[in-house]
């Protein structure tokens, strides 16, 4: 790449193939809100890699439920996942769906809840602390009502109602009913109320988070930004909606057939939510088939990486519901499939795409047609978020083999690996926003 390159020349060949593209643009202020969201995000990122590599021996043990386990997943899902994904809604929701942010200040505030709540909370379970978690969960509570409630405001005023807003408005529905029964299971710590239900409501509570919250919300999103990213137009999009559809029915099925234990609806569950799993690879694979740009950039190689996880959960799922609760490191090897595999890095591809856009549009866009200006993939190095992308997919491999096996070692230097990854992906998210673009010189 040479500093004359023009700046936008990916995106605006995105806006110029694919309609309704060049509504992503982000503008300054969306972009400033986005991007403090993203660098708490990035921080919980790598402070859920560090323990990873504490439990490590604890997944290889499948021993799910210890409060280690349970803090550190909630750095990634809470930390990482939540504050990443309201990030992405406060600047794609006014520019894609046409639908100004209601009250931006209570974003702002949203923001002061979540970003200290979701590590109050994590270590307060983690270190088995009663003040820090519940001043966590009052943090986080405070911080997600306000968020929902801002965005519930907003939705209605959206000039588009197509499947990225469905997918938001149910998303957010899922994460109302995760909190709640996140709290339910906080409570039960201290009082043991459902006893022996604790790990079908835990069940209950995961999937809700993974599939409702987090994946219905990629799935929506990816409607709208694959296509762009991938300069792909003429696919057919209905298996968007078909996924919306499934992954809705398949989380509610589940919630019910587990909290009744209801075998035969979970198992219906089941078929739906491996259905509208497979929907969505089969919608991301048909926006892969049409692109214009032949070479796929890094971002969407995470992406499709985070497909074959997801693949791979989709088959540890079955498998675990045959053999039952008792195979904990199936289940555990399941969730790591799922959730770090899967929907974790398929949201660190879009961030390859989104981020360097968001810094760009803020640091450079009164240069527009200058020599000097740099192009948005300038502001990071492709090879090096290439050795990234092999150590994390490596890792992770490592580490879910090691659970299935049992073996601790190995555990350990699989979740080291990904953690090696995180620290790459911090560091070049840090130049993006604060270094000298690659190939440009002052």
């Amino acid at each position: 790449m040479t500093s004359s390159a023009r700046p936008m020349a990916s995106h605006g060949a995105a806006a110029a193939t694919v309609p309704g593209a060049a509504a992503a643009s982000p503008t300054t202020a969306s972009a400033k809100l986005a991007g403090k969201h993203f660098a708490a995000a990035i921080a919980y990122l790598v402070s859920g890699s560090v323990g990873l590599v504490w439990i490590a021996p604890e997944l290889a043990a499948g021993n799910y439920l210890a409060p280690h386990v349970t803090g550190v997943a909630h750095l990634f899902t809470l930390g990482w996942l939540t504050m990443t994904i309201f990030g992405a809604l406060y600047q794609l929701v006014p520019v894609a769906l046409g639908a100004p942010l209601r009250w931006p200040r209570m974003a702002h505030v949203s923001f002061a809840a979540l970003a200290p709540g979701a590590g109050a909370f994590a270590c307060g379970v983690a270190a088995g602390s009663v003040w820090a978690t519940h001043a966590g969960i009052a943090l986080l509570t405070l911080g997600i009502v306000l968020a929902v409630t801002n965005l519930a405001a907003t939705l209605p005023r959206a000039r588009s109602r197509d499947e990225t807003w469905v997918a938001i408005a149910l998303a957010m529905a899922f994460l109302v009913s995760t909190l709640i029964l996140g709290v339910v299971l906080l409570h039960n710590v201290h009082t043991g109320f459902i006893a022996a239900a604790r790990v079908r409501v835990l069940a209950t509570h995961l999937h809700m988070a993974i599939v409702g919250w987090a994946l219905m919300m990629i799935v929506g999103v990816s409607h709208r930004l694959l296509p762009m990213f991938l300069l792909a137009h003429g696919a057919d999009t209905r298996w968007t909606r078909r996924a919306i559809v499934l992954l809705a029915a398949g989380v509610t099925a589940f919630a019910l057939g587990t909290t009744l234990s209801l075998p035969a609806l979970v198992w219906v569950a089941v078929v739906l939510l491996e259905a509208g799993v497979a929907c969505f690879v089969r919608q991301a694979w048909a926006f892969y088939r049409v692109r214009v740009r032949k070479q796929i950039d890094v971002g969407m190689r995470f992406a499709a990486t985070a497909l074959a996880f997801l693949a791979a959960a989709g088959v540890l799922g079955p498998i675990l519901l045959v053999r039952g609760a008792s195979s904990t490191r199936v289940a555990t090897a399941y969730v790591l499939a799922g959730l770090l595999g899967g929907v974790v890095t398929y949201v660190i591809g879009f961030l390859y795409k989104i981020i360097p856009l968001l810094a760009w549009t803020v640091r450079y866009q009164g240069m527009v047609g200058q020599a000097s200006a740099p192009t948005v993939a300038q502001l990071y190095s492709a090879r090096t978020a290439q050795v990234q992308l092999a150590l994390m997919g490596a890792g992770l491999v490592a580490l879910i083999t090691a659970t299935l096996l049992g073996l601790a070692t190995v555990a350990v230097s699989g979740a080291a690996l990904y953690f090696t990854g995180a620290l790459i992906f911090a560091s070049q998210m840090l130049r993006v926003a604060v270094g000298r673009p690659i190939g440009v010189t002052s």
